[in-house]
C-alpha cells in the first residue's frame, strides 16, 4: 500500500529510542522528512545518520527534553527551521516510574503531568494553525494500554495517560473539518527497554527471576509473545497516512489481543 506521505513533514517526540525511534524510521521509509526529538544529542545524530543512509526519506533532529520549561519553544523553532512546516505530529513521551497510588506525591505528579500531558497539548496547539491552513494533518498520540485497562503497579501512568485520551477524542471532533485526524495508539507489551525495565521491577517485587516474569507475561497474551517495535511502528505509519483519512477520534490497540475489554 502506498501510504501517500512521501515528502510529508513529520515531528516525532521522544524518538531517540524505543517506540518513538521505530515510528520515525517507519515514516522515513515511506519517504517522509522526519524530525527526531529527544534528550541525547549523540543518539539522535546516530539515528538520523542511519535513516539518511537508508532513505528514501530523510531525518533531522532537535535536542529537547519534555521535562524542561523551554521544550515547546525549542521544538516549535526547530520545526520551522528544519522542516519548514508540519504535516504529521506524533506525540510520544517516556513512561513514568512504576509505583502505587500512595507513591504519587504532589511534586512527582505535577512534574509528570507537565511532561506527559501539559507540554504535549501546548505543543499541539502551537502546530495546529499550520495544519488547519493547509487543510491536512495527522496527529497521533502514543499512550499505553493502561488507558483502557489500568496496569497494576503503574498508578501514575494509569492516571495521566487517560487525560490525553479524552483530549485526543475532543480534538478529533474539532479539527476533522480541516482534513486533520487525531488518534491515539495504545501499545501493549512491545519489546523495548521500557518493557525490560518493567519486567525487572516486577521480578524484584515478586522475588522471581526476570525470565520467568517475561514468560508468564507472554503466556497471558493471546499471541503468546511480546510485540516488536516494527509491528507497532507499522500501525503508527498507517494512522499517519493519506489512506487513513477517515480514521479519527479512535483508540487503536496494538497489543496482541491482550486487553480484555471490547
Amino acid at each position: 500500500m502506498d501510504l501517500g506521505i512521501a515528502g510529508k513533514r513529520a515531528l516525532v517526540l521522544a524518538s531517540s529510542r524505543g517506540l518513538g525511534k521505530g515510528i520515525a524510521v517507519a515514516l522515513a521509509r515511506e519517504g517522509a522528512h522526519v524530525l527526531l526529538c529527544g534528550r541525547s544529542a549523540d543518539t539522535l545524530a546516530a539515528n538520523c545518520a542511519a535513516i539518511n543512509a537508508e532513505g528514501p526519506g530523510r531525518a533531522d533532529w532537535v535536542q529537547a527534553d519534555l521535562g524542561d520549561e523551554t521544550f515547546v519553544e525549542t521544538v516549535v523553532a526547530a520545526v520551522g527551521e528544519k522542516l519548514g512546516g508540519i504535516d504529521i505530529l506524533v506525540n510520544n513521551s517516556g513512561g513514568p516510574t512504576p509505583g502505587s497510588t500512595e507513591d504519587m506525591r504532589e511534586e512527582k505528579l505535577l512534574a509528570y503531568f507537565q511532561s506527559m500531558v501539559l507540554r504535549i497539548i501546548t505543543l499541539t496547539n502551537r502546530l495546529l494553525p499550520a495544519m488547519k491552513e493547509q487543510r491536512w494533518g495527522r496527529i497521533l498520540t502514543v499512550a499505553s494500554s493502561g488507558v483502557i485497562e489500568p496496569i497494576s503497579g503503574l498508578a501514575l501512568s494509569n492516571t495521566l495517560r487517560p487525560a490525553l485520551a479524552g483530549w485526543s477524542k475532543t480534538l478529533a471532533t474539532e479539527v476533522a473539518q480541516y482534513g486533520i485526524t487525531s488518534n491515539m495508539l495504545l501499545p501493549g507489551s512491545i519489546f523495548t527497554d521500557r518493557l525490560k525495565s518493567l519486567d525487572a521491577a516486577a521480578a524484584e517485587r515478586s522475588g522471581k527471576n526476570v525470565d520467568d516474569v517475561k514468560a508468564a507475561s507472554e503466556r497471558a497474551i493471546p499471541a503468546r509473545r511480546y510485540g516488536t517495535v516494527e509491528e507497532f511502528a507499522a500501525t503508527a505509519a498507517f494512522l499517519c497516512s493519506s489512506p487513513a483519512s477517515y480514521v479519527t477520534g479512535s483508540l487503536v490497540r496494538c497489543d496482541g489481543g491482550a486487553a480484555h475489554s471490547v
